[in-house]
């Protein structure tokens, strides 16, 4: 094993598949096991656990700690995502009563015109670079995933999900703000 691990270092691609058909199942369980996350984000991170671990392995000093290490890599990918879909889902709770509360009922169509062009108008506010980039792939194209998006840009799924995560939380304290100052003025 110790030399598989250290052929994988070297970029050898063969063993670096023989790590992967040897520990993907672990990783998955990891994964798994953090029960906040749906079957795609377990493939997330499984995906983006390897993909760490060989572009770090290296810099691994100790053969011999390769499970553990690589473990670890997957249950701080798996935290991570399990907090960000947390908070994903409190926001958007916040959001949907906030918008019940303040609201009047419109009809759809013209509630759907109406976000596009503040989500429009958002995204095009934003300084030139790669959220406003993100932003407007997933929104304003709104046919790319976020991983469709992180193939297009050359990215991992989670660069593109902490993109998207931003710029949510921009546009939530751009809300607030608006609603603040409706209230004030």
């Amino acid at each position: 094993m110790a030399d598989c691990i250290r052929r994988a270092a070297r970029g050898d691609q063969s063993a670096c598949s023989q790590l992967y058909q040897r520990f993907h199942g672990a990783v998955r369980r990891v994964a798994q096991g953090s029960g906040a996350l749906e079957a795609a984000e377990v493939e997330d991170v499984v995906q983006e656990t390897f993909v760490r671990a060989f572009r770090e392995l290296p810099r691994l000093q100790h053969p011999r700690a390769f499970s553990g290490w690589l473990l670890t890599i997957a249950r701080h990918h798996a935290y991570a995502l399990s907090r960000n879909a947390k908070a994903r889902a409190r926001v958007e709770e916040d959001l949907a009563h906030e918008v019940d509360a303040a609201v009047p009922a419109l009809p759809p169509s013209l509630t759907l015109e109406r976000r596009v062009a503040v989500v429009r108008a958002l995204i095009e506010g934003l300084p030139e670079g790669p959220e406003k980039d993100t932003a407007r792939l997933f929104y304003l194209e709104g046919e790319l995933s976020a991983r469709e998006i992180a193939e297009r840009l050359g990215l991992g799924k989670s660069a593109v999900t902490m993109r998207l995560e931003r710029f949510r939380a921009r546009v939530k304290r751009e809300l607030l703000a608006r609603l603040l100052a409706a209230e004030v003025g």
